[in-house]
C-alpha cells in the first residue's frame, strides 16, 4: 500500500476526512483561536543569538570537561529534528554528536537494553544529542507490541535507576518532551506526503501513530509518571508553532546548565612566506569539475 493510501486511511479512521457515506458526523472540536507567530526578522535574530551561545556552552563543555546529554523524545512530526538542526547548526560535530540509532540488530535484542545507548553516552568534553533514545521501549515498542509487558515494567522501574546512575557519574542530562496536538501533526504529515526533500520523514510507522493517538498518549502518560523524577525530570515543549518551539527550547537549555565564557588565546595570523621558487603543475594534469552554475547562468562552460 502506498503513503498516500495510508494517510488517507489514517485520516478517516481519525474522522479528519470526508464520509460521504456516513450518516452521522464525529462532533468537531471547538477551534481556538491560533496563536501570535513571533515576526521573521525576530525569530532569526533571537535564533542567531541562541545559537551563538551555544558556541560558547560547547567551548566550555570542551575545556572544562563537562558531559552534556540532551533527550528529544515527542511525538512523530513534532519537531525534534528541527530543533537539533538548529543547536548543531554552528557546532564542532567532534565535540557535538546526534545519536539517531537504528532499530536495534539481533545481536542488540540480546543485550541489556540499555547498553547500546551507553556506546553513545559522550566522553570528556562531549555533547550528545539523542534523537529519540532509550525511551523507544516506553513508546513505540510498548505501542507497537514490540515489547513484552514484563519488559515494559522493568523499564519503567529500571530507567530512573540508570539515569540517577548517569547523574551521580557526573553527567548533565537534560530531557525534552516536544508535544504536539493531532491537528498539527496530520497537517505536516500531508506536507511531507508530495515534499521531495522530505517524504523520507513519513513512513509507514508514522501513519499508523495516527491510529493510535490514544495509545501513545496513555503510553506518554505512564512513562511520565515513573521516569519525571526531581533529579531527572521531563522538560515539556509545546511544539505547535516549529519556530517558537525552537526558541522556547534551546532558550532553556542553556538556562539550566552555568557555562561561562572561556578565554580563548588570541590567534594572529602570519604572513604568508613566499620562497618564488614553487611553480603549480598545469591545469590540463588535473580533473576539474564542470562548471554547472555557468549552465544556469545562460554561460557556455
Amino acid at each position: 500500500m502506498q503513503l498516500a493510501d495510508l494517510l488517507f486511511n489514517s485520516m478517516t479512521s481519525n474522522g479528519s476526512a470526508k464520509d460521504t457515506s456516513a450518516k452521522t458526523k464525529r462532533p468537531k472540536k471547538p477551534s481556538s483561536p491560533k496563536p501570535e507567530k513571533i515576526a521573521n526578522d525576530v525569530y532569526e535574530a533571537e535564533i542567531f543569538r541562541l545559537q551563538t551561545e551555544f558556541v560558547k556552552l560547547q567551548e566550555w563543555v570542551r575545556f572544562s570537561g563537562a558531559r552534556l546529554v540532551v533527550i528529544f523524545e515527542g511525538r512523530d512530526g513534532a519537531g525534534k529534528g528541527g530543533t537539533i538542526k538548529r543547536i548543531t547548526e554552528y557546532l564542532n560535530p567532534r565535540v557535538a554528536r546526534i545519536a539517531a540509532l537504528p532499530a536495534p540488530t539481533d545481536r542488540e535484542r540480546g543485550q541489556w537494553y540499555y547498553q547500546r545507548y551507553i556506546a553513545q553516552l559522550p566522553g570528556k568534553g562531549e555533547i550528545v544529542l539523542f534523537d529519540r533514545s532509550w525511551y523507544n521501549r516506553a513508546g513505540v515498542e510498548r505501542v507497537m507490541g514490540f515489547c513484552t509487558p514484563q519488559e515494559h515494567a522493568l523499564f519503567l522501574r529500571q530507567t530512573p535507576i540508570f539515569e540517577q546512575m548517569l547523574i551521580e557519574e557526573g553527567i548533565l542530562l537534560r530531557k525534552y518532551w516536544f508535544s504536539v496536538s493531532d491537528e498539527e501533526q496530520l497537517r505536516r504529515f500531508k506536507g511531507r506526503l508530495n515534499d521531495p526533500v522530505r517524504q523520507w520523514k513519513l513512513s509507514p510507522m508514522d501513519l499508523e501513530s495516527l491510529n493510535r493517538w490514544e495509545d501513545y498518549s496513555r503510553a506518554k502518560d505512564e512513562m511520565m509518571v515513573h521516569t519525571d523524577t526531581p533529579a531527572s525530570p521531563w522538560y515539556v515543549v509545546e511544539s505547535d508553532l516549529k519556530k517558537h518551539a525552537r526558541l522556547n527550547m534551546m532558550a532553556h537549555l542553556l538556562s539550566s546548565i552555568d557555562y561561562q565564557d572561556v578565554e580563548r588565546p588570541k590567534v594572529k595570523l602570519p604572513r604568508r612566506a613566499i620562497s618564488g621558487n614553487y611553480q603549480r603543475p598545469p591545469r590540463e594534469l588535473s580533473t576539474y569539475v564542470d562548471d554547472h552554475v555557468a549552465t544556469l547562468m545562460g554561460r557556455s562552460a
